[in-house]
């Protein structure tokens, strides 16, 4: 066969295979030019040639309902929970007391804690320290020793801290105004720490005050690790118609340097305790020290003036 014979045949078959129709492939939008975010779609077959984007349509939520019930109950819940920490917080500001305080599990809260071990370390240094020389030499004032030999037997034997060393009575009969209107006491009791902080207000306070209401004072003097009921004692030694302890109170956990004064009329052995009067609390986060001292004054005019002290006084009072 002549090569230009197979030339044309060739050329004749792929023009006629140019001119057949193609099959056209199916049209798909895969690219949308409206917006994003669209709802999902579903395919529909429109004709054989070409395929349809559907949105579908959204199917009930059947838990919306519900979430929404969830979502108010718990926006009620938080109200409640911030109304009552409202109310724990007017509490807190009435007392220094730890109320509220909330807890980590079974324990207490790290900070609740740790200032809980600061107030015991302070509570036991009070008891266990000792008042400063300097203190009790700005007042003038002399020194006696009771029965007790050191903390652990003050501790133990309260009784001991009520009887004066023989001693201390030789000392304070030389020493000491007998038969004075008002004796003033002053002792570390179970707080030093309210000796060293106070007692200099309160006592120049009250000073103060006697003399203003022209009530005479003997001559003051600290005991050394001294009981209230030591006053019976030392009203016989030196028969003053009114003693006036100063004294440190048991430390707590709210204060440790909290003094307290006692009066007694006319005290003796035998004494009972309706017959003392005190006044408590005396420091800065309590009664204010000066301000104590200027009230005991008018105290002690009260028990002179009714001859009175304690339960009797009240009596007499009404």
């Amino acid at each position: 066969m002549k090569e230009e014979l197979v030339a044309s045949i060739t050329k004749l078959v792929v023009e006629k295979l140019s001119q057949e129709q193609q099959p056209q492939e199916p049209e798909v939008n895969l690219w949308s030019k409206g917006p994003k975010d669209l709802p999902p779609v579903e395919l529909k077959e429109q004709s054989a040639g070409q395929i349809e984007w559907k949105p579908l349509q959204p199917k009930p939520d059947r838990q919306a309902a519900p979430l929404s019930s969830a979502s108010k109950q718990k926006s009620a819940d938080a109200a409640e929970a911030e109304k009552k920490e409202k109310q724990l917080e007017e509490l807190r500001k009435k007392t220094p007391s730890r109320i509220a305080v909330g807890r980590a599990g079974n324990r207490p809260k790290t900070n609740t804690w740790l200032q809980f071990r600061f107030d015991h370390a302070a509570a036991v240094d009070a008891v266990y320290g000792e008042v400063a020389p300097e203190v009790l030499e700005n007042l003038g004032v002399f020194t006696v020793q009771t029965r007790v030999k050191d903390k652990e037997e003050y501790i133990r034997r309260p009784d001991y801290g009520r009887q004066l060393s023989d001693e201390a009575r030789k000392m304070i009969k030389e020493r000491c105004q007998s038969s004075p209107t008002v004796q003033i006491v002053i002792s570390n009791g179970l707080s030093a720490k309210a000796v060293e902080t106070n007692i200099e207000d309160v006592y120049l306070s009250l000073q103060q005050s006697l003399n203003n209401l022209n009530i005479s004072m003997g001559t003051t003097f600290y005991v050394d690790k001294g009981r209230v009921a030591l006053m019976d004692e030392i009203g016989e030694i030196l028969t003053p118609d009114v003693v006036v302890m100063l004294i440190g109170e048991r430390p707590g956990l709210v204060s440790a340097e909290s003094l307290s004064a006692y009066m007694c009329y006319k005290p003796r052995k035998g004494v009972i305790e309706a017959d003392r009067m005190v006044v408590s609390n005396i420091h800065k986060g309590g009664i204010p020290p000066v301000e104590a001292g200027a009230y005991l004054g008018t105290v002690v005019q009260k028990i002179l003036k009714h001859q009175a002290s304690g339960v009797s006084l009240v009596k007499k009072e009404s």
